[in-house]
């Protein structure tokens, strides 16, 4: 009696041997190997990476055709499997973990395997069938993983902060607005957060406005380093096992179809063992962050109250602010802002450690790495819009409370300094303290000066 064959599997073999791959499956022996070793995050490829990945393959087998290292049979039906790929077919097909083998040999080789059997398909092969069109030899020929993944993660970053500066420019503006707004309303300033000499709302935000604006600005310089790619130095930057003119080609025709403006990196054994580029745009993320964490914890300071607090702010409210405080109003936006932005310090962290991690001749900490700056990119993409739109647009000032803080304040009697001595001036902000009695009143009841010379020093 004939052993019952199982449909809903086939075997599928790689150098290892023999691996049992669901028949709907188009990746292959090697993958399905990895996806019982990389349970790590359980988040799958970001599809940046995916269509990083894709457009590089589709790259080298057009450079492996124009050099005659492969055949037009089987390049253009890797060209065509990509371009079914790109379009958005078979995506659920990239199933290794986004931390998974040290430099990513088990995502490229997820991605050789999906490429190589929809390829075998549009042959009108079997997939598995390896014979006529491989994932090794064909898919990745004139590549490895070592130039393929550095270079995938160059153009994913890429991707990802074209939408990133956008929404760094639309905080800008949003802080901009309010610094016009609120450019009248006069404000006890702060320092070691205790009451100094008055300042405006409106130049505060408008300080906060040009942090953003410097930060935003490295980012855009940093990521220029980016544009220079691996590809075409394969195991070890010599370029080993490529083609005389793969590697101008392959890079030229990836620029074309990522519509980035990509360059040969011209020391190939630096680009494979350095991280720099990546590391670099990391910590201005990272510089980002610092700068806008700092401004979520003014604005939730300034927001506080709104009797027990500053109340200097008023924040509008996007949900109840408690499940058992009625008409509680919280800065959720500001407090989630905050957590974005320690996740992206730490996510820098994770690079500077992984950056420094690689031996000799190759960095294999590349997935890491990549993981975190597409999280904080996607972060920052995905939130800076609803921070700017339903948080910083919506501030309002209290201009009551900020009026009564200033005459109130004993420190504003250092602006009287220059008319009545220091000496003076601090015995009348100890009496001020003392007696509940504002400046104002001390001075005038004093008769060191009348009402309009105050309003004159207090501008």
């Amino acid at each position: 009696m004939k052993d019952k064959i199982d449909l809903k599997f086939r075997l599928d073999e790689d150098s290892l041997g023999k691996v049992k791959i669901p028949s709907d499956a188009y990746y292959g022996a090697f993958t399905g190997r990895a996806i019982k070793q990389y349970h790590v995050t359980g988040i799958k490829a970001h599809t940046n990476l995916i269509m990083s990945f894709v457009m590089i393959k589709r790259s080298a087998a057009i450079a492996n055709m124009k050099t005659k290292a492969i055949d037009a049979k089987r390049g253009k039906a890797i060209v065509t499997a990509c371009d079914k790929i790109l379009s958005g077919k078979h995506v659920d097909q990239f199933v290794i973990d986004m931390i998974n083998s040290g430099a990513g040999t088990a995502f490229n080789m997820n991605s050789n395997e999906v490429i190589a059997n929809v390829a075998l398909e549009i042959l009108h092969k079997k997939k598995g069938q390896y014979q006529h069109l491989h994932p090794n030899d064909h898919v990745n020929m004139s590549q490895s993983s070592n130039d393929t993944y550095p270079t995938a993660m160059h153009v994913a970053i890429l991707i990802n902060l074209k939408d990133v500066i956008p929404a760094i420019d639309m905080l800008i503006k949003s802080l901009t607005k309010k610094a016009k707004e609120f450019s009248s309303f006069k404000k006890i300033g702060r320092t070691h957060l205790m009451d100094a000499l008055p300042v405006t709302l409106g130049s505060e935000f408008a300080a906060y406005a040009t942090s953003i604006s410097k930060a935003r600005n490295v980012i855009v310089i940093s990521q220029k380093e980016l544009l220079n790619v691996a590809l075409g130095g394969t195991a070890v930057g010599t370029g080993a096992n490529t083609p005389k003119g793969f590697r101008k080609i392959a890079i030229a025709e990836l620029a074309k179809i990522s519509k980035l403006s990509l360059m040969p990196e011209k020391d190939m054994q630096h680009s494979l063992q350095s991280k720099f580029a990546v590391a670099n745009l990391s910590g201005a993320l990272r510089n980002l962050a610092l700068e806008i964490s700092k401004l979520a914890n003014d604005i939730r300071l300034m927001a506080s109250g709104p009797i027990a607090g500053l109340s200097e702010l008023g924040i509008p409210a996007v949900h109840a602010g408690s499940s058992i405080m009625p008409g509680k109003v919280n800065p959720s936006l500001a407090e989630c802002m905050n957590m974005i932005c320690f996740n992206i310090i730490g996510n820098d962290t994770a690079v500077s450690y992984a950056a420094q991690s690689g031996q000799f001749e190759l960095n294999v900490m590349l997935p890491g790495m990549l993981k975190c700056m597409l999280e904080s990119t996607d972060m920052l993409k995905n939130f800076l819009p609803i921070f700017s739109a339903n948080l910083i647009d919506g501030l309002t000032a209290n201009k009551e409370k900020l009026r009564k803080n200033i005459e109130n304040s004993p420190v504003i009697v250092t602006l009287l300094t220059p008319k009545i001595g220091y000496q003076k001036s601090a015995e009348l902000f100890k009496e001020s303290l003392k007696t509940g009695k504002t400046i104002r009143e001390l001075v005038t009841s004093k008769k060191l000066m009348n009402n309009k010379e105050i309003d004159a020093l207090f501008g």
